[in-house]
């Protein structure tokens, strides 16, 4: 259900990278995400799940917040797969029937597109929502990108728009699931009937879901203003960042693993 939807959410926990630099965490997803877009190779893929593995039990998360995590995204995985595997056509033919033709290089195909949907989804769990607070997380991106300032880029407010979507995300979620259960309590019928039947449906869903996101979107405005924000212009840390010795140790060997697994993937190639 909508209500254990874990992306976007924070995972409180005593870990190595709950504990690491924001900012490291942020370049470790930028390496990770290039790297899942260019390995191919079966032997690469699988050296790649067991380094997101190694992360997973780094960071202490459980298989239940593992599963709430990947769940939302399995029925896009499986659509990407399904899509691929009759639209790919090049390679040894395994069935054909009229206009449908599955081949070897098709489902491989398919598979690692799904994998890497499933990779990066997991990827941003763990080295960045899961293990990074909305707060943190808009103080990284605001000193990563910091330099764009001086072409008057407002770092600090798309930062902080940033972190405050991803912070929405379980809060959205749960508005849903709610605005279902009361419209579900009136009568309506989200799991049977024709598909046009069931998207109509959903439109009593969206109506409230949108007039409840602009309130929160007002309620949160106002309170900003009351607390006197006014971007970031002069505005002061409580907990500034600090690079440390392990956390630039983190960076160089997440690096390392991800470069290696480049370097494999290339060669057997």
């Amino acid at each position: 259900m909508l209500d254990n939807v874990s992306l976007g959410r924070y995972y409180p926990a005593h870990s190595f990278l709950h504990d690491t630099d924001p900012r490291v965490k942020t370049i470790l997803y930028a390496v990770y995400l290039v790297a899942i877009f260019i390995i191919k190779e079966p032997v690469t893929i699988a050296v790649l799940a067991g380094v997101i593995i190694l992360q997973l039990i780094m960071a202490k998360i459980t298989p239940g917040i593992l599963w709430s995590t990947i769940k939302p995204i399995i029925p896009l995985a499986l659509f990407i797969f399904v899509i691929n595997v009759f639209t790919i056509r090049q390679g040894d033919v395994l069935f054909s029937w009229k206009i449908i033709t599955i081949t070897g290089y098709g489902l491989s195909r398919a598979a690692i597109m799904a994998i890497r949907l499933i990779f990066l989804i997991v990827s941003t769990s763990v080295l960045l929502t899961l293990t990074t607070t909305p707060l943190k997380m808009s103080d990284a991106l605001e000193k990563l990108f910091s330099p764009l300032q001086v072409i008057k880029v407002p770092v600090h407010e798309m930062a902080m728009m940033m972190s405050i979507a991803l912070r929405f995300i379980p809060t959205l979620a749960a508005e849903t699931q709610k605005i279902m259960k009361a419209q579900q309590s009136r009568g309506a019928d989200y799991d049977t009937g024709s598909f046009i039947n069931k998207v109509k449906g959903y439109i009593t869903v969206l109506i409230p879901l949108f007039v409840s996101s602009f309130r929160r979107a007002d309620e949160l405005a106002v309170a900003m203003d009351a607390r006197c924000y006014r971007g970031g212009r002069g505005r002061t840390k409580l907990n500034p960042l600090k690079l440390t010795a392990k956390d630039v140790l983190c960076g160089i060997l997440f690096t390392l693993l991800a470069v290696l697994v480049v370097v494999i993937d290339l060669s057997l190639r």
